[in-house]
């Protein structure tokens, strides 16, 4: 099975989202966050985190680009876990089991993206807001397209950035 993680190319999601994801977490496209969105609310950071943004299941922070990669049967099974819970604390869900079914279908939707995808393909989302509600189309950037080589090396987790 294969599922996305975040990816960094430089530092830009720091600057553009709210609470960016981190390096390396899984990633769902998170699009159930902006079911009651209006027009309204789409400004600054939260119509960046809107626009493209991926949800990051460990800070449920966002970012703009994942690649593809594999996942072990117990990673998603703990991935469902922690998403239900945070459907739990964030949306008021009864209970975890209660969340569950709906956390692993947000999963089983992320899995069925990636599937048959080359591992380190790139995906994007964008997202508008329609009168049926949010819809989301996704971009699929081959991993030769991406110079994913390039970036591998690029940076470490201890490079935080700053704070003046």
């Amino acid at each position: 099975m294969r599922l996305a993680r975040a990816i960094h190319f430089d530092e830009s999601d720091m600057n553009v989202f709210h609470s960016p994801a981190r390096t390396g977490e899984w990633c769902i496209s998170g699009g159930f966050e902006f079911s009651d969105w209006s027009e309204a609310d789409l400004s600054g950071k939260a119509r960046q985190a809107f626009s493209n943004g991926w949800l990051g299941i460990e800070t449920f922070g966002r970012v703009t680009f994942v690649a593809v990669t594999q996942i072990e049967p117990h990673e998603f099974d703990a991935l469902a876990a922690a998403l239900a819970q945070h459907f739990v604390d964030m949306y008021g869900a009864p209970s975890v089991e209660a969340a569950t079914p709906v956390a692993t279908e947000e999963l089983q939707h992320m899995a069925d993206l990636c599937e048959g995808q080359q591992p380190n393909t790139v995906l994007t989302v964008a997202r508008e807001l329609t009168d049926a509600g949010v819809k989301e189309a996704f971009r699929m950037i081959e991993p030769q397209e991406a110079g994913l080589e390039q970036f591998a090396i690029h940076g470490s987790l201890d490079d935080e950035p700053h704070q003046h």
